[in-house]
């Protein structure tokens, strides 16, 4: 307990009220709020509670539902609005590397801020119960910076993205935030992929909600493909057909360095 309270004093700083925030912090995290060893609420002094769920199929793959509230989805579309990127009717993707506009910046550091918090959660809920939880790993949280690509995708209704691996060109660890149209994300391993033939019966689905942020690493970055098919009556859930509309992600990665 006392090397968590550590960790958090030094996020924090030697402050005169740091003390108090560190116990706010931690009487905020308790053992219920990890449910069925699948569920972690957490909640970041800087306001806002956040419930996170893995994909207990897929290691590495973790969604959190309510990370945009609906004025926060509001305000970064207005943002991607403002660049202009989407103003001819061919256009329906911008790729930005290095140098990212302020508003991507913000988003990684809330992204950045959101797991820390709910990895300290995960932490106090390791020292109470001795089960292991981890969001995101603590090498790829603290890297600098925690990503430096961003791609912003519009698709229309009945637009998806086919199965896919993201290259290797990017590291472990990507972000993505799904605006808008809800849809049906599948996983299905890379070697189930048979001369290009994907099978189907092995497929993980994921309800992206508008706001929602999935994060990708270890096996869900490199042994899981990720598609989202949005052909007439394909994209289903709970027996029910989604009501396809526009959609637009915001994927943020980290490029590999170069010698």
């Amino acid at each position: 307990m006392e090397e968590v309270k550590s960790i958090v004093r030094e996020a924090f700083g030697e402050s005169s009220n740091s003390e108090g925030e560190e116990e706010e912090y931690l009487n905020a995290h308790s053992a219920e709020n990890l449910e069925n060893g699948k569920r972690l609420s957490s909640e970041s002094v800087f306001g806002g509670s956040h419930n996170w769920e893995s994909i207990t199929e897929i290691d590495g793959l973790w969604l959190c539902k309510d990370f945009l509230s609906t004025h926060q989805q509001s305000n970064l579309l207005s943002s991607i609005q403002q660049e202009g990127w989407f103003a001819a009717s061919s256009s329906n993707q911008a790729m930005r590397f290095g140098d990212l506009p302020g508003w991507a910046v913000e988003l990684s550091s809330s992204i950045h801020e959101v797991i820390l918090f709910s990895n300290y959660a995960a932490e106090l809920e390791n020292y109470e119960t001795g089960k292991e939880v981890c969001i995101f790993p603590q090498d790829l949280l603290w890297r600098e910076p925690i990503f430096d690509q961003l791609i912003v995708n519009m698709y229309q209704p009945t637009e998806g993205i086919c199965p896919h691996v993201d290259l290797m060109r990017f590291e472990d660890g990507i972000a993505i935030v799904s605006l808008e149209s809800t849809c049906v994300m599948h996983f299905s391993r890379v070697e189930n992929d048979t001369c290009g033939v994907q099978d189907p019966q092995h497929k993980v689905p994921v309800l992206l909600t508008p706001g929602c942020l999935i994060l990708m690493w270890g096996e869900a970055r490199y042994l899981w493909k990720h598609e989202i098919n949005r052909k007439p009556g394909i994209q289903i859930w709970e027996g029910q057909e989604i009501d396809q509309k526009r959609r637009i992600s915001v994927t943020l990665r980290k490029l590999c360095q170069t010698e």
